[in-house]
């Protein structure tokens, strides 16, 4: 089914590149999850609320400087169209707005749909914001050309917490971030490659052993890429055991390796 059906969770996107965005919903997780009318992808265009023959949408910031800055009458003629139709609340994609969390995702998915407005140019008015959004979301400190790759991976990130969107239920909650922590390593056939052999707990079929393997792994993984995760995280007694097991053995291995 193409985008824009009326079932499931509803995305609305206001932007000046609806096509980049239908993108999102062209093949994957996305594109099965509007074809199962688990989502709803709507995007709304700001030139479409213009009045003029070139259907403007910037003009030059006030006091001076490089740039344009998107119209509020636009955006808001916009947003009030697409709020009539989803009860969500508007986040706007901004470098400015709190970083997006796996945790914040799956909030997102509680939501009865949202509205992501996607800025560009030196970005939007900044009246819009105080009159219309609810909360600013940023993918990190950086800047891109304009927020549409940001709300394509909101989307993404929202649709495949939703029931019947992935192909097993269990990998949604098996993601890294989910329970705070990075995912184990994962492998599979062949056996050996490059000399490199699978670990013989995995082929072990001892599930409770393999289940307390991949947790030690995922604690040990998270305490050296992300250490940070760990500074404010209250270990329980197996977990603290498990990383120490994790970093003696990592330490050994430091030692021998040429």
């Amino acid at each position: 089914m193409a985008p824009g059906h009326s079932g499931g969770l509803r995305f609305d996107v206001i932007t000046l590149f609806p096509d980049l965005v239908q993108a999102v919903a062209a093949c994957g997780v996305v594109g099965r999850a509007l074809e199962r009318e688990l989502i709803n992808l709507q995007c709304t265009n700001p030139r479409d609320f213009t009045h003029d023959v070139h259907r403007t949408v910037d003009d030059r910031p006030y006091g001076g400087g490089p740039g344009m800055v998107m119209k509020p009458d636009v955006l808001l003629a916009a947003i009030q169209a697409v709020r009539s139709n989803n009860p969500g609340p508007l986040v706007y994609m901004s470098p400015q707005g709190r970083p997006l969390t796996q945790t914040r995702v799956r909030q997102f998915a509680q939501e009865p749909g949202l509205i992501l407005l996607a800025g560009r140019y030196e970005g939007i008015d900044e009246r819009v914001i105080a009159l219309e959004v609810d909360e600013e979301c940023s993918l990190g400190d950086y800047v891109l050309s304009g927020g549409e790759l940001a709300a394509m991976v909101v989307i993404d990130g929202v649709t495949r917490l939703l029931p019947g969107a992935l192909g097993h239920d269990a990998s949604a909650a098996q993601d890294s971030f989910t329970d705070g922590l990075l995912d184990c390593p994962h492998y599979t056939r062949p056996d050996c490659v490059e000399g490199m052999t699978v670990p013989a707990v995995l082929k072990s079929g001892d599930h409770a052993v393999i289940a307390r393997w991949r947790r030690k792994q995922s604690l040990g993984l998270t305490w050296l890429k992300r250490p940070d995760l760990l500074e404010n995280r209250v270990l329980e007694p197996v977990e603290q055991a498990l990383l120490a097991e994790f970093i003696q053995e990592y330490k050994v291995l430091s030692e021998v390796k040429p």
